[in-house]
């Protein structure tokens, strides 16, 4: 971890949709010349003095000038911070030389990527150096994956408690979620679906619910491509669009763990859509839409109006079976739109907790549930409108 920075957070972004949300988000919860050292970055000094205007951060928030194809700029940047929270995606195209500078100064880097493939690239070629420099790397800090990564793991603390071992088999279930995806997440995808083609050795990475765990390849795991019927929880499923990268993290979280939830573990992600006939129509509507929006989607930069943001929700169950049979509920539940309004709290208070909390967590590529533990899941629930609970 690095210490006594100049400052403990740079947003990285802070002039795009989700990047002026994260420091909105700040300048808000924590104000400037508090307990939270912060700066605003990007490439454009005047467009961060505009961002800092319009969303009324004080006049003197600091502004640092960095551009991804400045190397300099950026190894600049990542010595003056504890933590660079970075929303510039696709992180495919943006994101590698921010990494890179991040491990050279020994600096902590936390990201909203849900892109498997980069992430697997970044760890077969950057956790080393990132154990050696000290600088703790933790993709996957938004809606993907930290309520799914964090509710795996706190049902898992849960069970220890109540059966005296983890549980091997865990359903991840939202049961509701109101939110739109912003232009970024609908570019992230192409990029992806563009590398593919590329490189068709990907679409292993991606189909491989193991491609994030260090070479570990565990038992065969649900699909969640099809309709299904949950009969213990007594309601049909759907596929849901973001399983392919949570799935992957908890999966490398219970690898970073050594295991702790156990090598048979066998974990899924889908959407509750009801019981009966009327589920069953549901969970199969679902089945078949474009959840990216296709041509008439949203384009970069774009995302949910403010209202489209403040009446947004989700609540995610997971359940957790026994090998005896015995059965485990927790419920996660946030209280903003689920990609924007509460991945910006989410992403800040996992950078917080990295350069904040007395984690203990060394060098390495990470993610959130082993990095940061019980100190992420206080801040989540005591500043991000995020709940976890057991349920009866």
């Amino acid at each position: 971890m690095a210490q006594n920075r100049e400052f403990d957070v740079i947003i990285y972004g802070a002039t795009g949709y989700t990047g002026r949300l994260v420091a909105d988000y700040l300048a808000r919860t924590y104000g400037l010349g508090g307990e939270v050292k912060w700066a605003m970055a990007g490439r454009s000094a005047d467009k961060l003095a505009a961002v800092r205007d319009e969303i009324g951060a004080p006049a003197d928030t600091p502004l640092v000038v960095a551009d991804a194809n400045d190397s300099a700029s950026l190894a600049a940047m990542a010595a003056r911070a504890g933590c660079i929270a970075t929303t510039v995606g696709p992180y495919q195209l943006y994101g590698e030389p921010v990494v890179a500078a991040c491990i050279e100064a020994g600096t902590d880097y936390v990201d909203l990527c849900g892109e498997p493939a980069w992430m697997h690239q970044m760890i077969d070629k950057y956790d080393a150096k990132a154990k050696a420099s000290g600088a703790r790397i933790v993709f996957s800090c938004g809606f993907d994956s930290i309520p799914f990564d964090m509710g795996v793991w706190y049902l898992q603390e849960a069970a220890k408690d109540k059966f005296g071992a983890p549980v091997p088999r865990v359903k991840g279930r939202v049961r509701k979620m109101q939110g739109t995806f912003s232009g970024g997440t609908a570019y992230s995808f192409k990029a992806t679906m563009d590398a593919v083609g590329k490189d068709p050795s990907l679409i292993q990475v991606l189909m491989n619910p193991f491609s994030l765990s260090d070479g570990f390849d565990g038992p065969e795991q649900p699909s969640g491509m099809a309709p299904i019927e949950d009969t213990d929880i007594g309601s049909w499923s759907a596929p849901f669009i973001m399983a392919s990268i949570n799935t992957k993290n908890v999966h490398r979280s219970n690898a970073l763990f050594g295991h702790a939830y156990g090598e048979g573990f066998v974990y899924d992600e889908m959407m509750l859509t009801g019981p009966g006939d009327a589920g069953k129509a549901a969970a199969e509507a679902l089945a078949s839409m474009d959840m990216m929006g296709g041509e008439d989607g949203p384009k970069p930069g774009e995302g949910p109006s403010p209202e489209e943001r403040e009446a947004g929700f989700y609540d995610v169950l997971f359940y957790g079976i026994a090998a005896d049979g015995r059965v485990i509920k927790v419920g996660v539940t946030g209280d903003k739109d689920p990609g924007y309004g509460s991945t910006s709290k989410m992403i800040t208070e996992a950078a917080l907790t990295l350069v904040k909390e007395d984690t203990g967590t060394p060098g390495g590529i990470w993610t959130t549930a082993p990095a940061m533990g019980g100190h992420l899941v206080k801040r989540l629930i005591d500043r991000a409108g995020l709940t976890f609970e057991v349920e009866t």
